[in-house]
C-alpha cells in the first residue's frame, strides 16, 4: 500500500485553535488518500503561519519524514500557495513524491514554473512599489513607514529568505549540470556558444527554465569554479 504523509498550513493562530482552514484541508487529504488507497502514516504536520513567511518549520519536518520513509507528501491547496516562490522551490527540490489534493496532476515541472511565476510577481510588486515611492517623493510626500522598523525588517527577512532559496536552487542546478558540462568539454565543445547549443539540443533548461546562451553558460561555469 503507498503511503502518505500530510501537511496543513493555517495562517493564523485563531484558525489553528479553532480548526477553521484545517477541518477543509484535512476532509481533501484524507478524501483523497481514501479514493487512491494510499496510508496515512504519520500525525499530520501542520503549520501555523503566515503565507508571506519562507521558513516552514513543520513542512521540512514533513518533507524530511517523507524522505525516509519513501512516503508521498500531500496537501490539501497549491493553489494558496502559488505566489510563495520559497515554498514552491523547497517543495519542488526536495525530491519528494508529492501530490496536492486541488491539483493531484501537478509535478515537479508545474511546480518549477509556479515558482518561476512567483518571483517575477515580487520582482514586479517590488518595481512598482518603487516607482510609487518615487513619484510620492517627486511630489513632495513626506515618506514613512507607519508600523515602524519592526515590519521593515519582517519585510527584509522575507526577501532575504527568498533569494537565499533561489541562490540554492541556481547552486543545486549547478551541480547536477557538472557531469554534464564535462562530458561536453570531452566531446570537444570549448566554446560557450557551442555548450548553448548542446545544452538546448539535449533539452537541458537554466534553473529558471530558459534556453541557454553564451552567457548563461559562462555564468555556469564561474558558479561552477566558486
Amino acid at each position: 500500500m503507498t503511503r502518505a504523509v500530510a501537511y496543513y498550513r493555517v495562517s493564523t493562530a485563531k484558525q489553528g485553535a479553532s480548526g477553521l482552514g484545517l477541518d477543509a484541508q484535512r476532509t481533501a487529504v484524507e478524501g483523497l488518500c481514501t479514493t487512491k488507497g494510499w496510508e496515512i502514516i504519520a500525525p499530520p504536520f501542520t503549520e501555523v503561519e503566515s503565507g508571506k513567511r519562507d521558513d516552514r518549520q513543520e513542512l521540512t519536518k514533513a518533507i524530511a519524514h517523507a524522505q525516509i520513509t519513501g512516503a508521498k507528501l500531500v496537501i490539501a491547496k497549491l493553489d494558496r500557495l502559488s505566489r510563495n516562490a520559497a515554498f514552491l522551490l523547497t517543495l519542488r527540490d526536495s525530491g519528494v513524491d508529492f501530490v496536492a489534493a486541488d491539483m493531484p496532476d501537478a509535478n515537479s515541472l508545474t511546480v518549477g514554473i509556479m515558482a518561476l511565476v512567483a518571483q517575477q510577481e515580487r520582482e514586479a510588486i517590488s518595481q512598482r512599489t518603487r516607482e510609487a515611492l518615487a513619484a510620492a517623493k517627486a511630489r513632495g510626500t513626506k515618506l514613512g513607514n507607519p508600523n515602524g522598523a519592526a515590519a521593515l525588517l519582517r519585510a527584509a527577512r522575507g526577501n532575504t529568505a527568498a533569494m537565499e532559496a533561489a541562490q540554492r536552487n541556481a547552486n543545486n542546478h549547478a551541480e547536477r549540470l557538472r557531469p554534464v558540462l564535462a562530458r561536453l568539454r570531452r566531446e570537444g565543445l570549448t566554446s560557450l556558444g557551442a555548450i548553448a547549443a548542446a545544452l538546448n539540443a539535449e533539452g537541458v533548461r537554466t534553473p529558471r527554465g530558459y534556453r541557454w546562451h553564451a552567457s548563461s553558460v559562462r555564468n555556469l561555469m564561474a558558479r561552477l569554479a566558486n
